[in-house]
């Protein structure tokens, strides 16, 4: 059997190969920028700004989890331990 396929169908395709491609390879530049950048004897600065990142992303999450609860109580979602 013949199955007709539109364009819509390859749309998702195309973008998530390229999004995979694109933050791939942002991925693979950042690792080996901050990978040179050690090897220069920057070594503290590089451990203060992964701390500092470390705490950032902490602060975000903890943040996103307290804005995710809150909203939940003001629709009225039923958010009590089982």
């Amino acid at each position: 059997m013949y199955m007709k396929v539109s364009k819509m169908d390859w749309i998702p395709v195309v973008f998530v190969t390229f999004k995979v491609l694109a933050l791939g390879a942002a991925m693979f530049f950042a690792i080996k920028w901050h990978y040179d950048r050690g090897e220069k004897g920057e070594r503290r600065a590089l451990l203060r700004t992964g701390g500092t990142m470390v705490a950032m992303f902490a602060l975000a999450l903890l943040g996103t989890g307290l804005v995710a609860f809150v909203l939940g109580g003001m629709l009225g979602l039923d958010l009590s331990m089982p």
